[in-house]
């Protein structure tokens, strides 16, 4: 009877009353991944030790259903949302149990057209791994993969062995740690791998597509400095024993610190050129600052989450500045305190201790928070604090609280003031920001060329004309060049040749972005913003042309032919659709132009070309039953962003009678698609 009052009982009470009484230790799966039925069968042991006598313990299992129970001594029992399993428990013994399971997962494992790859997000990995929707228990999880032969996987921890069984290989995984369960996870796909070793002697593994090849040196960049800096700055070594980074197609965000495992978004590969414009240096220092803070220590709860984001955030701003130097540490201070003001303006400012505060508070003011904490403190006081509160804690979960302790035992600053400021209060202290940025000169510089905003163009343009260095630096040259925006082409028109003349590459970049209406005197050294090594200005620069000089368009068409772009295809998209437009341009070949455009907008794309294919194709009118039926495809996607930019365009061209006429005879193999569908017709 015990047992059935505590099955009631338990998900009352919630899993930090559970861990009260069991602590688990070891999880050791094998998965068996089924690409066609989305599903995933796993054999699974689970080890854990009694804290106080108990007659049920439970895992935290979406939608599994038991195949089949080893170890007949202990009753495992699946529900809903759980799996449980029934005793006796004896406190201070240590159990095991055996079971197979299968599962369909809802969300979290994502099968793509070529990969498969998980995304717990802090209590998700339930859906596919029995484990612990909390962050409180740490375990150590050592994985086995099954999958085809002819592609890798990549999970948590060392790759032990590898073992054929027919068609397919098993690989191997082991930690030598223990974690929160959201941070298991693993990857599967064609990959190719680039090994390196940091200085402290970890070995790095860095991943990418075969036919990226060419992209893996812009793309992991800095990787190793990174590395070094972040070990030395922290002072305590990397925590795990190797680290890798593989980048998967339609991601749900930038990146995922998973313990040794960091996916990312392959939107962040790039080439040389892109590399200038979209580089992955600031995501990739943020998710390895995560393996200190995130996965050595853990938050308790979602109260102290600043202390996995806030610190990412500053850390990787930290190994900026050592990349790139003072003006671009203060310049990114800079615009995130005009973020964070106007915030704060419109009276939506958040406390960091709010558990439901905005991304923007939990990175961008925390980070800001400990920017003027190490000033309040110093440096060297700071470093010390920070190393104690990783040692101290380290594999535990913490609070604020424990970190504003260790601050405490190294300084004799009274930080109740900082804390009231940064911590608790919503408001975001921008006088105090001000004041800290003030200690750049090169913001003060910057202050001093925002002044000039408020001078008559006449005047404003004597000031530049006197001081043609300005454009030489990247901040200022853009900020000069933002301030003729609303002015008349007439008085500005020789700053603009100024501009472009000095050669700088963000400089003419914001000459591309804002200078649309491009006088005729200027167009031949405008023209020259096409060979810049920027995809950005190459793109703004050629539909600027295009537009503003019709006699010129195959000239400019011919010029941009062969360029891709970024990983979303952003100039050969673009070409495609004003070659489509352009009426006298290959006239016999329209139809395959279209067709090329519209091939994109097919599910074995990443969502960010398709989302661009599908722009573009609404605005040519030139949408057909097969790409209506991919926008369906994207209102069921797995990326919120890309459903929610196909639901809406959908909404759109359902105005139109003809295209609604055409969507209501759309039929689509997949159920999710097809009950979709049935819904919105009948609206």
């Amino acid at each position: 009877m015990r047992s059935v009052l505590l099955l009631l009982f338990f998900p009352l009470i919630g899993l930090s009353q559970q861990l009260e009484y069991v602590d688990f230790l070891q999880i050791d799966a094998r998965l068996d991944f089924n690409n066609e039925l989305q599903k995933v069968e796993g054999s699974y042991n689970v080890k854990f030790q009694v804290l106080k006598s108990i007659d049920s313990i439970y895992l935290d299992a979406k939608s599994m259903r038991i195949t089949n129970v080893e170890e007949r001594k202990l009753r495992v029992v699946a529900d809903e949302n759980k799996i449980w399993i029934y005793g006796p428990f004896d406190q201070g013994k240590t159990y095991s149990t055996e079971f197979r399971y299968e599962a369909f997962p809802a969300q979290t494992l994502y099968f793509t057209e070529d990969q498969i790859w998980t995304q717990g997000q802090g209590k998700y990995t339930s859906h596919w791994l029995p484990s612990i929707d909390d962050m409180n228990d740490k375990i150590e999880f050592d994985l086995t993969v099954v999958a085809r032969g002819d592609v890798r996987v990549i999970a948590n921890g060392t790759l032990t062995t590898t073992t054929p069984i027919e068609d397919k290989v098993a690989w191997h995984f082991d930690m030598e740690r223990p974690m929160s369960s959201y941070l298991a996870a693993v990857v599967v796909g064609d990959f190719a791998m680039k090994r390196d070793t940091s200085n402290s002697g970890i070995p790095l593994e860095l991943y990418y597509k075969p036919e990226d090849s060419l992209k893996a040196e812009p793309t992991y960049r800095f990787t190793n400095e990174i590395f070094d800096f972040l070990e030395e700055e922290i002072g305590i070594d990397y925590p795990w024993q190797n680290y890798k980074q593989v980048p998967v197609r339609d991601f749900l965000y930038a990146g995922m610190e998973n313990t040794t495992l960091t996916i990312f978004s392959e939107a962040f590969m790039v080439d040389s050129i892109g590399y200038k414009d979209r580089n992955y240096v600031n995501v990739n220092a943020h998710e390895l600052a995560h393996q200190w803070f995130g996965n050595l220590i853990t938050e308790t709860e979602g109260t102290h989450h600043w202390l996995h984001e806030g610190f990412a955030t500053f850390y990787a701003l930290l190994a900026e500045k050592e990349l790139f130097g003072d003006d671009y540490y203060y310049w990114k201070l800079y615009n995130t305190a005009e973020q964070l003001k106007a915030l704060s303006d419109e009276g939506k400012g958040q406390s960091l201790l709010d558990p439901k505060a905005s991304s923007l508070t939990f990175y961008e003011k925390g980070a800001w928070a400990l920017h003027v904490l190490r000033e309040l403190v110093g440096p060297e006081a700071f470093r010390t604090a920070v190393k104690n509160y990783l040692d101290k804690y380290r594999f535990q979960n913490v609070t604020t609280q424990n970190f504003l302790d260790e601050v405490d035992a190294v300084t004799e600053e009274d930080l109740q003031t900082w804390e009231e400021d940064w911590l608790k209060q919503s408001a975001f202290k921008a006088e105090q920001a001000f004041q800290s940025l003030s200690k750049s000169n090169f913001i003060n510089r910057y202050f001093e060329i925002q002044l000039l905003r408020s001078l008559p163009i006449e005047q404003k343009r004597e000031e530049i004309l006197a001081r043609p260095e300005l454009f030489s630096n990247d901040y200022l040259g853009q900020e000069l060049v933002g301030q003729l925006d609303e002015e008349p082409i007439e008085e500005t028109r020789v700053v603009y040749l100024m501009a472009l003349e000095a050669g700088n590459l963000y400089v003419r970049q914001e000459v591309a972005l804002s200078l649309i209406n491009i006088p005729a005197d200027l167009r031949v050294i405008y023209e020259t913003l096409l060979e810049d090594s920027s995809y950005i200005t190459q793109e703004a620069a050629f539909y600027n042309l295009w537009t503003a000089f019709p006699s010129h368009r195959t000239r400019y068409l011919d010029k941009m032919k062969g360029i891709e772009g970024f990983q979303d295809k952003n100039i050969r998209q673009l070409w495609l659709a004003l070659a489509i437009t352009t009426p006298n341009y290959m006239v016999s070949a329209k139809d395959i132009l279209k067709q090329e455009l519209l091939s994109y907008t097919a599910p074995n794309f990443s969502f960010e070309i398709r989302q661009r294919a599908l722009e573009y194709a609404y605005l040519l009118g030139i949408l057909e039953k097969g790409s209506l039926l991919n926008l369906v495809n994207g209102c069921v996607h797995h990326n919120w962003r890309f459903r929610n930019f196909c639901r809406s365009l959908l909404d759109e061209i359902m105005l139109n009678p003809t295209y609604k006429m055409h969507i209501e005879s759309l039929e689509s193999n997949s159920e999710k698609e097809q009950a979709f569908l049935k819904t919105k017709i009948s609206e």
